[in-house]
């Protein structure tokens, strides 16, 4: 099948978990991810999806199910939102400790307190060192494609992957979707046969206690996954490009030419920003965009290879942890942390809680960075 449908956000991510075919996906509704799990259902009701959809009593014990079942060797999916995302923090280290491929959708959602159901990306980027590869989406197309290459690069390297879209603004918007047809997905997703799982015909132990230097190397095997990962997700990206003709990179450098300003975001404030970028050149004001898609394993290298020779970076971030600022901020700082000739990095907070940025504010606020020294905080905007 080759279609282009109609399709919210959340039910492209749901067609993208039908033609990845997983073979159980355990699942607890939220608001606002529940449309994916009720599409999902309506699959399997219909008979077009052969998997056991697990309901279960809440969203820890979703992936409590998720882990076991994938360390019987077989393709996992779940998704969650904001409390509900929270509510797994335990099980989200059992997911990376145990080394199980799951692959999650979560809708960025605020989280209590006071109580919201709008976009703000604080519920994920509060789980980022759990372990857990972490996509983060512009649109429902970039969300569809992603699921397909979460599975792929999750079950090369044994670490499980978050693909995380905003409530509303992709959840619940509606976009022409051009779906993965299933002979590519197929092909580009072989069936998922791990080398070690849970077989009573050949016993093997996973997350039974250990001694300090075990639990070490243990760690450090993680790490060197996580950093494999990023050549796995390059590889990934170029692979399914060559076979659909839609590619996005881990990170995206967009009208970079003599830039003395880059604007640096992620998710689906990339394209408000990209708006305000045309319309800044248009003038002739000489700003460019820095899109980041994958957060974790931060892409270290690649940022501070972005950001040879631009004398200014303006990081907007959807998010906010009180006491140190924007995520995405500090992030960037450090990755430029001792380079010879680092931009100098200012961060702006717009859009937290969902409030809506338009090209307008975000020129204003390019044009501020462009004519001031930057603050060691981040700074509220909007």
């Amino acid at each position: 099948m080759n279609a282009r449908l109609l399709l919210t956000g959340n039910h492209a991510v749901a067609w993208a978990v039908k033609l990845s075919r997983p073979k159980v996906i355990p699942i607890y509704p939220i608001t606002p991810q529940t449309p994916i799990i009720e599409q999902i259902s309506e699959f399997m009701a219909q008979g077009e999806l052969d998997a056991e959809v697990m309901t279960m009593e809440s969203e820890h014990s979703a992936m409590s199910a998720a882990v076991t079942a994938s360390l019987s060797g077989v393709r996992v999916f779940t998704a969650t939102a904001s409390q509900g995302l929270l509510l797994m923090h335990e099980m989200l280290h059992w997911a990376a400790g145990s080394r199980a491929p799951i692959v999650m959708a979560n809708v960025n959602r605020t989280v209590g307190s006071p109580w919201g159901f709008w976009p703000d990306q604080t519920d994920s980027l509060s789980q980022r060192d759990t372990g857990w590869i972490q996509y983060y989406c512009e649109n429902g197309q970039e969300s569809h494609d992603t699921i397909f290459q979460a599975f792929r690069v999750a079950e090369q390297v044994l670490v499980p992957a978050m693909v995380i879209h905003e409530a509303f603004y992709v959840s619940h918007a509606m976009e022409a979707i051009n779906l993965v047809p299933q002979e590519v997905a197929d092909r580009y997703l072989p069936a998922y046969q791990p080398l070690h799982r849970l077989d009573p015909t050949h016993p093997e132990s996973i997350g039974n206690t250990v001694p300090q230097a075990v639990f070490q190397k243990h760690r450090q095997d993680m790490g060197e996954a996580m950093e494999r990962a990023l050549d796995v997700a390059r590889a990934a990206d170029r692979e399914l490009e060559a076979l659909i003709g839609r590619g996005y990179g881990i990170l995206e450098k967009y009208r970079y030419e003599n830039a003395q300003l880059v604007i640096a975001t992620m998710g689906s404030m990339t394209g408000t920003v990209r708006d305000a970028v045309d319309e800044l050149r248009d003038e002739g004001v000489p700003v460019g965009l820095l899109k980041l898609k994958l957060f974790r394993p931060f892409p270290v290298q690649d940022i501070r290879d972005a950001a040879l020779g631009v004398p200014k970076i303006l990081v907007l971030d959807r998010n906010f942890a009180p006491g140190t600022g924007g995520a995405l901020f500090q992030e960037i700082k450090a990755a430029l942390y001792g380079m010879e000739k680092a931009p100098q990095v200012h961060g702006y907070l717009a859009g937290v809680g969902g409030t809506s940025i338009s090209p307008a504010a975000i020129q204003q606020m390019a044009r501020r960075a462009m004519a001031e020294t930057p603050s060691p905080n981040s700074v509220w905007m909007g």
